[in-house]
Parts: structure tokens; sequence; C-alpha cells
């Protein structure tokens, strides 16, 4: 059997002779969006292709690479795929150590990483508005979360059309500087977001939880997270494979770190709202609103499960890895690095799962003052199945990115019936489905199909690009991948 330590070393020589290649393929690994040293140079992207055959496993700075003499802006926390284009959104335009200006926005081509468009500011007039993060909602619109609101992207002439109302930051004004997490706009930020049931949630630093109508750009509900327990405050947002929504539960609004062990688990068509306790002895997700940035709370879509990062209080404790069962309500324990002696522990909010394999992925450092990471591969049991060690740098490393398939259309073909549903092949039967509504919603939350089941036969063949959709009629929920 080999051993652990050998094949470590083999893939440190591997990663550490790996470079950009001519013919990468950018359908078929997985992005990470580094912050990168502040202070010294801007963001950037690695790309990981865990199972090349060859052993060039890591292609370092690729949107650099792609691209010469542009960059991202300073701090990227935040990236996604979105109909062919990778949105990218950064804190500030420009590290101060760096010699290029990137920008707070920049889109690229995901196929090809290829520059479209890159703004130093997301405030059309200028004012103070740090980048956070970014959701698609249709092939036109986006939204782009910052320090001080929610704004409306135009993806056709990446033109940035307004705030939208009610999401502003209530402590923005002041004259104190952008890159001063002690600032007033480090109070009132909006951070997360996610599309469920046509509707934007967005976490809200000080209000909780905004609910934006996608079609009309308006803000229309509301979820405080009084409701969980007085003076709690909002950390993030996921969605579970079977459509429902789970908050985490910070402490309070002062963006310290510390999580309650709690989650909040909401239906997004009706906005019902459910307290749900974490088991006994485990911690909730920790949270980072002081120097924002995504957390590590992310959900499978494959499994009705969540993981999280949690541990003493604070955002940096980064040794204990959770899995909560969305149908059971219990959680446990996924990954415990402090048994294994080695000193890593998880950086930031660099938690991924693999939308196609259900693996787990994360990035391991030692301390912030040691230029060392890995990315570890687990099975959804919690085996660790690979380490990919990288180059010694200092990456700080944000999110995982996981790129969109390379067929980026299928044929649904989708006939309904009072009694079952059949698409594409598969049969879902019905119970009393008269009178209810199918939806089909894509892994991203966007409703592609809405249809009112009356006795009249319905049939359609929907272009959709492949991936993982979800069908819910009624009581009735199934996934499916076309």
């Amino acid at each position: 059997m080999i051993s652990r330590q050998f094949l470590t070393f083999v893939l440190y020589v591997a990663a550490s002779s790996a470079s950009m290649a001519d013919d990468v393929d950018f359908h078929e690994g997985i992005f990470v969006v580094n912050e990168d040293w502040y202070g010294h140079q801007n963001s950037t992207v690695n790309y990981l292709l865990p199972d090349d055959p060859g052993g060039n496993y890591w292609h370092y700075r690729v949107f650099q690479e792609a691209n010469p003499g542009h960059e991202l802006g300073c701090t990227n926390q935040y990236g996604a795929i979105w109909n062919g284009r990778f949105y990218f959104i950064a804190k500030q335009d420009k590290d101060p150590g760096a010699s290029v200006a990137g920008g707070r926005i920049t889109v690229a081509d995901a196929e090809t990483m290829k520059i479209l468009y890159q703004n130093t500011i997301i405030d059309p007039s200028g004012a103070q508005c740090d980048g956070r993060g970014f959701v698609g909602i249709d092939e036109h619109k986006g939204y782009i979360s910052t320090s001080n609101g929610v704004w409306i992207f135009d993806l056709d002439n990446f033109e940035v059309k307004g705030r939208i109302e009610g999401t502003s930051n209530p402590n923005a004004g002041d004259d104190t500087p952008n890159t001063n997490p002690a600032g007033s706009l480090y109070y009132g930020q909006s951070g997360t977001m996610l599309l469920a049931d046509g509707k934007v949630f967005v976490c809200h630093q000080q209000s909780g939880i905004l609910v934006i109508d996608a079609a009309s750009d308006k803000l229309v509900s509301h979820i405080s997270m009084d409701i969980v327990s007085d003076g709690a405050g909002i950390g993030s947002i996921v969605k579970a494979a079977d459509g429902s929504l789970w908050a985490s539960v910070a402490q309070d609004t002062h963006g310290t770190g510390s999580s309650r062990p709690l989650l909040l688990r909401i239906d997004p068509h009706t906005l019902a709202t459910e307290t749900v306790p974490v088991t006994e002895g485990m911690f909730g997700p920790a949270n980072s609103w002081y120097a924002w940035t995504p957390d590590a709370f992310v959900a499978s879509s494959q499994s009705n499960v969540l993981y999280w990062k949690g541990g003493m209080n604070r955002w940096f404790a980064g040794s204990q890895i959770y899995k909560f069962d969305c149908d059971t309500r219990e959680t446990s324990l996924f990954v415990d690095l402090e048994t294994e002696g080695a000193n890593w522990k998880v950086y930031g909010c660099s938690l991924g799962v693999h939308p196609d394999t259900d693996e787990v992925y994360m990035s391991l450092y030692h301390e912030f003052s040691t230029p060392t990471y890995i990315t570890r591969r687990y099975s959804p049991e919690g085996e660790a199945i690979c380490d990919y060690p990288m180059i010694d740098n200092y990456w700080f490393p944000s999110m995982f990115v996981f790129p969109q398939a390379k067929n980026t259309s299928a044929v649904a073909d989708i006939s309904v019936s009072e009694t079952s549903i059949k698409l594409s092949g598969k049969l879902l039967s019905l119970k009393n489905a008269s009178g209810s509504t199918l939806e089909i919603y894509s892994a991203t939350g966007a409703c592609v199909l809405r249809y009112a089941i009356n006795t009249d036969f319905f049939e359609q063949s929907l272009a959709l690009p492949a991936g993982i959709y979800i069908i819910k009629a009624g009581n009735s929920i199934r996934k499916f991948r076309i």
C-alpha cells in the first residue's frame, strides 16, 4: 500500500513543476479564487485538475496568464460562473503593493479566462462601495452585493444600473477609508446572496435577511434574526438539495466571528421559518463580517446535507468541519484536523462541495506567517482521498468555483398529467396534484418552468444547460440531471 507521505511527496514534485498550458480545459477542473497577499499583490486565481493523468494538477495565476498586463482587484473574495462568464468581485480595485490596477468588478469568459470587462468602481457616483458577492438572475441581469447595498448589474452592457432601495448601509457616509475595517462601512454590509423561488435572499449585517423580488428589483420582505434569538445576527445562507434555505446565526451584529449553535430554516416560497439547534456539544457555522469573506458554510447538491467550519467562537478556528443532515437534523463531526497532528487548519471560507462527485474540497494552511498550503479532497464519508500541495506563496484562498459542464445545452422533454410527470424518461408519480403547481429549478435557484397542473395534458421541450435540477409538484420533490 502506498503511504500517504510518499503520495504527498509525489504530488509536491508534480505541483512544483506545474505551469499554465495553452491547452488547459477549463471545463474539467476547479477554480480557486485567492485573496492573495494583501499589501504586496492583487488577487489571483489558481486552477486545479484533481484527476490529471500526468500529475499536472496545479495551474497558477490563470487570469494573469490569459490576460498579460491585466490583474484582478484587491482582496477579490468572490467568484461565480454564470451563463458562460466568470464574475469576479473585489473589495478594492488595486492592492497597495501592486503595480497594476485591477477592478472591483471583473468579467471573463469562463472557457478561456479572457477578460471581457473591468471597472474600478461599483457605485457610479464614485462613493465608497467595496465589492462583496454576485448572483446571476437571468441572462440579462445580475446583482452585486457591497459594503453599501445591493446593485443591479446589466449583463448585456456591463453597466451598474442602480442600488436596490432599502438595501443600503445605514452607517455609510463618513470619510473613513474603505480599507479600514473599523470604519462605518463595516457595520451594515450586504454579503452572501442566493436566488430561490424568483427571489434573492441577501444577508445584511444589521437587518438580517433581505428578500428581493428578482423580477421587479424591489425589496419585498425582511427576516429579522431576532426571531431566532434576541440580538442575534446573520452569518450566511445556503440552499440545500431539497430547495430549502438554511441560514447560519451570528452571536451578534458586530462581526467578531462568534456564532450561536443554531440554524434558521426558510421556506423560499412561503418564507416560513424554523429555528433548528445544532447537536449539543458542537458549534454552529463561523462567520466573518469583520474583513468580510463568504463563510465556510456550504451545501451539497447531491445529498440533503450541509457542511461548515466551526470552533471556539472565532472565525479563525479552522480545525473542525461539521456535517448536518437536513432530514434528520443531526450534526456530526465530519473532519477533525487536530487529531491528525500535522497542524493543518482550513483557511477562511475555502470549503466546497463538488456538484458532480459530492466530494468535499478544502484549502489548508498552518499559520498566517507560513506560505505553505495544500488542497485536500475528501469523500462524502469524510475519508481523505488526496492532498494537492502548492508552490510556496501567501495565497490566502477564498472560495472554490466549480465550472459549468462542457455540454451547455440539452433538451428536456416534459409531459405532465394529473397523476404523473415524465421528464426526459424519468417518471415522477403524483397524488392529488390537480390544482397544484409544477416548478422546475436549476441548481442556482432560477425557476425555469412554472405550470399550474389541471386535468389537461401538458407537453413541452425545454433547452436547458446541462446540470442538476429540482422538480417540485405539490408535496412531491425530486432531483434529476440532464
